[in-house]
Order: structure tokens, then C-alpha cells, then sequence
């Protein structure tokens, strides 16, 4: 039986009535969209495949934890030179030729931390052995001290930041169980408290103008906070103040023999 429209009529009737507005096709029984919805909500909820096969994540590893592990693990100041060098976490070891360690005394009664290594401390892995570091052994000799004889130098960071650049935060963070353990295992009676970023790591406060040639305490011991070396360089009319802090330490440790 042939359909009382014929293709050009069903298209004109089409089209009208999407003019119209008519933008929904109906059935001849009407849905009960409602009672489709509860009858959804009934079924229980199947898993997703994809869900169940995705693998379990591995955690993240915490680079300051893994840090103070390695530090208290040190017995000794060759292992702790062991742990520094084999720790994998700071990014600034990618960039720098040589791990710096320490120089000087160990034992010594006067312990130096500093901030970071410079070009020539990078290239010679030893600390405070450029331009600031040459003056710093001036300083010392003037009230009758040295690297050789009786006093011990570290850095907060045993690695050259890029461009000489301070180092960030999570870095001071990382490195800072190995710089406690440093000290413990060093046993100094005073601490000299170089620069701003070693303020940062010992006392967690900067302002060296404000906090130098007052004593303090860290890692349980009398500490000194002074200009940096690098700092007199470049500012070299505070050198007075920085004078004034070495006979404040001069004098404590003739008080204390």
C-alpha cells in the first residue's frame, strides 16, 4: 500500500511545522521519564574497568625526610661527606663540579658556616678559598686564628648555585639535617654565623645588619652572627662593624679557656 504523501508533501509538512517550533519527535504512548530515573537509581553501580586496572601510585619521595635519615645515619665526618655526596634530591649538584665539604681544624673550638659556594670554592672543592675567603683568613689571623690550627669552616650548601645565586628555600630545607648533623659531629664551642642564608638555616630569621654581633644561640651553642667575606668586598666601610665582631669573639673565647 503506497503512503498517502509522497516525499515532496512529508518534507513541506517537515518543514513546517519546525517552523512551527516543533523541535521533539513523540511516541504514541507517552514515558514516564520519572519512573526511568527511579528504576536507574535501583540498579547497583558497576565498576569501572578503567578504575580497577589503573595501578596503585608509588609515593612521592620526601626529599627532607630522606635527608635527616642519611644525616643521622652519619657516625662520622667522612660518612656524613659519604651521605651528602650520594644524596640525589638537590638539583643544584647537577650544575657543580665538586662537592664542598669543609675545611680547616675539625675539633676546633670555633666553627664558620657559610652560605654557598663560590666559583673557585666549586672548582677547588673547598670552602672560603676565593677572594672572600682569602680575606676571612686575614680576619681571623688578627686575632690570632686559622684554618690550619683552630677553626673549622662548612657552608650551609655544599654545592654552587647557578650564577652565584641564593639558594631557594626547599634547597636551605633539604640541606639542612646534614648542616645540624655537621655541627654535632664537629663538637665546636662557638658558632660564627656568616651571611644571611646561613641566619636563614641556623636561627630561621634574616636581617644581618639587625642580627650581627649579637650573640645568640644555635644547634645549642653560642653562635655570632657576622657580615660575610663576599659582602665586606663589596661594602667595604663596614668593615669597622665586622672588626668589632671579631674582638667580641676574640674576647669570648679568651673568657672561656
Amino acid at each position: 500500500m503506497e503512503s498517502a504523501l509522497d516525499w515532496h508533501a512529508a518534507r513541506a509538512a517537515l518543514d513546517w511545522q519546525r517552523e512551527m517550533g516543533v523541535d521533539e519527535a513523540l511516541e504514541d504512548a507517552p514515558v514516564d521519564r520519572f519512573a526511568a530515573e527511579e528504576s536507574a537509581r535501583a540498579q547497583p553501580a558497576k565498576p569501572k574497568a578503567a578504575a580497577l586496572a589503573a595501578p596503585a601510585l608509588a609515593p612521592q619521595a620526601d626529599p627532607v625526610a630522606e635527608a635527616e635519615i642519611a644525616a643521622r645515619n652519619a657516625p662520622d665526618l667522612g660518612a656524613l661527606r659519604d651521605a651528602m655526596d650520594a644524596y640525589p634530591h638537590c638539583e643544584l649538584r647537577r650544575g657543580a663540579r665538586n662537592l664542598v665539604f669543609a675545611d680547616g681544624a675539625a675539633g676546633s673550638r670555633v666553627m664558620i658556616v657559610g652560605e654557598a659556594p663560590g666559583r673557585d670554592e666549586d672548582l677547588q672543592g673547598k670552602p672560603f678559598v676565593g677572594r672572600a675567603g682569602q680575606l676571612l683568613d686575614r680576619m681571623l689571623a688578627a686575632i690570632g686564628l686559622s684554618r690550619a690550627d683552630n677553626v673549622y669552616i662548612t657552608n650551609v650548601m655544599p654545592w654552587r648555585p647557578p650564577q652565584n645565586r641564593d639558594p631557594k628555600p626547599d634547597e636551605i630545607a633539604m640541606m639542612k639535617p646534614f648542616l645540624k648533623r655537621h655541627i654535632a659531629l664537629a663538637e665546636p664551642d662557638f658558632l660564627v654565623i656568616m651571611g644571611n642564608v646561613s641566619c636563614d638555616a641556623l636561627l630561621g630569621k634574616r636581617g644581618i645588619t639587625r642580627l650581627r654581633g649579637n650573640w645568640t644561640e644555635a644547634e645549642g651553642r653560642p653562635a655570632l652572627p657576622m657580615f660575610h667575606p663576599a659582602y665586606l668586598l663589596r661594602q667595604p666601610h663596614l668593615k669597622r662593624e665586622a672588626w668589632a665582631d671579631l674582638l667580641e669573639l676574640s674576647a669570648r673565647l679568651d673568657a672561656t679557656k
